[in-house]
């Protein structure tokens, strides 16, 4: 979507007879967003795409928010949830607002139809499993921390693939733009000339994987396509495939991206969030704070200063490492420090880390410039302790990391010599409550400077 980018089979030139080997003409769709202004795509289809034998409401996606008048810290262990729906209908609604909606996704079942958010653009970040999404732009391959844009409009269905013995269930973060803005690089990593990315972007053009082949599938049937639009899902039928396209172009459509391709910007002293940038839209920022040497000031404080964002709610979702700042952090937790109040390192980070020069965190946060509300499926899973976690003197909490530091030596042999001692067993699938276990195991020992 950043840059032009084609794919099959395209005329010379726009809107003039393109025919198909029939003597037919291929059916042209514009693509296009703001009015003709916007970035646009010009697809062409074997088979007009306007012909929909029936539709028909499905279901309400209008989500409920509670406790919209408490203003507190929130730390939600999303781990736990159990698998359920498919990439669509598994997906659970945890944070949003007018603008912009967080859910996770632990699917469970194939999708036997073809989705459409007509709404919204979606950022799907995924955490475990890979597959293959297919799309009317072509296909794309998609596997463990890659971000999946998919942009407003896009005929889509996610496939994930079997799960092998020793891999997690699939699991993923999504962020839609439910205001109808767009997900797009923030501009200053853009020319204003070109559309290029410029040398001081944390990513560029040969980071991103566009669509590719197969793209065109010509048959004649049923086929449901769910569109989602006006708080709704409607079933329409299709009398052909939905993705017949044999060839397109343009600036609008789906891609990957790799969070581990993100290049952190590290400076002398520490560095802000809008500097782990990766994404925006209207009224929210999506970065990525990825494994970095961290500040190199002899005197440095290499944690987060404590700070009063007074203009955004900040979520970050926890992918894996070890996030220094913060105790009790899991493999998908995600923490809500909301507006008005002012967070930062838990008690005795600051002492136990100085002198620390890389930092193996992994992580995704989504800033909103307007308060974020949690759904009861966010409470189910919160943390109540969270907000008291701040309450121990830095001093006495610097003691304890101190104690258990050099308590913690002795663990690795206790744990080899029952490895010995213990028949190996097979291996088995692993949740992401149990991912989440032994990341906390590593998190507080890793802690323990």
């Amino acid at each position: 979507m950043p840059y032009y980018s084609k794919l099959g089979k395209i005329p010379s030139k726009r809107h003039i007879q393109f025919r198909r080997p029939d003597g037919g003409l291929y059916s042209e769709e514009v693509f296009g967003t703001e009015g003709f202004t916007g970035p646009t795509s010009t697809l062409y289809h074997i088979h007009p795409p306007t012909q929909v034998i029936g539709w028909k409401p499905l279901y309400s996606t209008k989500v409920e928010y509670v406790e919209r008048e408490v203003m507190r810290m929130r730390h939600v262990k999303s781990a736990p949830l159990p698998p359920k729906g498919d990439p669509i209908t598994g997906r659970v609604v945890l944070f949003g607002n007018k603008d912009v909606e967080m859910s996770v996704c632990v699917p469970v079942d194939a999708m036997k139809y073809h989705f459409k958010n007509a709404a919204a653009d979606e950022c799907i970040f995924i955490h475990f499993g890979k597959g293959t999404v297919f799309t009317q732009f072509g296909a794309l391959k998609f596997g463990p921390k890659d971000y999946i844009v998919i942009p407003k409009g896009t005929i889509y269905r996610m496939d994930f693939d079997a799960v092998a013995d020793g891999e997690a269930e699939p699991r993923f973060l999504v962020i839609e733009s439910v205001n109808g803005s767009h997900i797009l690089p923030p501009p200053r990593y853009m020319s204003k000339k070109t559309a290029q990315f410029l040398e001081h972007a944390p990513y560029c053009e040969r980071d991103l994987r566009t669509p590719q082949l197969p793209l065109t599938f010509d048959k004649k049937g049923s086929y449901e396509v769910r569109i989602k639009s006006r708080d709704f899902v409607h079933g329409y039928t299709y009398r052909y495939h939905p993705l017949d396209c044999v060839g397109w172009d343009g600036c609008y459509y789906p891609y990957c991206f790799n969070i581990d391709d993100f290049s952190p910007i590290v400076g002398k002293h520490h560095m802000p969030p809008p500097t782990h940038q990766t994404f925006e839209a209207h009224n929210f920022v999506i970065c990525s704070f990825c494994p970095r040497p961290l500040d190199f000031h002899p005197l440095a404080v290499v944690v987060p200063y404590n700070h009063s964002n007074l203009d955004s709610d900040e979520v970050l979702y926890y992918v894996e490492g070890n996030y220094k700042a913060r105790r009790g952090i899991e493999v998908g937790s995600l923490s809500l420090h909301p507006q008005g109040i002012a967070h930062g390192p838990h008690p005795g980070t600051v002492e136990a880390t100085l002198g620390v020069t890389h930092t193996n965190e992994l992580a995704v946060m989504c800033d909103t410039f307007a308060p974020l509300f949690p759904t009861q499926a966010a409470l189910d899973l919160d943390d109540l302790a969270y907000p008291q976690s701040w309450e121990e003197e830095p001093e006495a909490a610097l003691a304890r990391l101190r104690a258990a530091a050099t308590a913690a030596p002795a663990a690795p042999a206790a744990k080899s010599n029952a490895r010995v001692a213990t028949k190996k067993q097979p291996t088995k699938k692993k949740s992401a409550a149990s991912k989440a276990k032994s990341s906390s195991t590593r998190a507080a020992s890793a802690n323990t400077w």
